[in-house]
């Protein structure tokens, strides 16, 4: 019996690893992307995600801080970017879709830097999910 019970933990604890090391992105809302205009913070150029920390200037409000989730570095690379495509200080803006709760986190669909680049989040250069290189964001409201 107890054998059978720390069998049952190390099977349990061993299946919660494989799930913790891989997530789903229900959690963003992909039918209400959002663009948002601000000055890149950090750049977390890791794995499994990277991610670009951003404050977005909110009429009369101040900044609030977004964390903007995006592929791994590998994806990123063979979309295009490098590890100093953005960096610390640039201004950018993001078409991303936002965390369904309404917290300020999302997940990148494209970005366009200050030179006028476009990246998208792991397609071809400057093409993220569903778009083209031609196509400009959306006018949607920023946050």
């Amino acid at each position: 019996m107890r054998d059978a019970l720390i069998m049952g933990l190390f099977l349990a604890a061993a299946g919660g690893g494989s799930v913790a090391a891989h997530h789903s992105f229900a959690m963003f809302d992909t039918a209400k992307p959002a663009t948002l205009a601000g000055t890149v913070t950090d750049v977390q150029w890791t794995n499994p995600h990277v991610y670009i920390e951003l404050d977005v200037t909110e009429g009369g409000k101040g900044a609030r801080h977004w964390s903007i989730e995006l592929g791994s570095p590998s994806i990123l690379i063979r979309g295009g970017w490098k590890f100093n495509s953005v960096k610390k200080g640039d201004k950018v803006i993001a078409v991303v879709s936002p965390l369904r709760n309404g917290e300020p986190g999302s997940l990148l669909t494209r970005i366009t830097l200050a030179d006028g680049r476009t990246l998208g989040n792991g397609g071809p250069a400057g093409v993220g999910p569903g778009v083209t290189e031609n196509t400009a964001p959306p006018a949607t409201e920023q946050r």
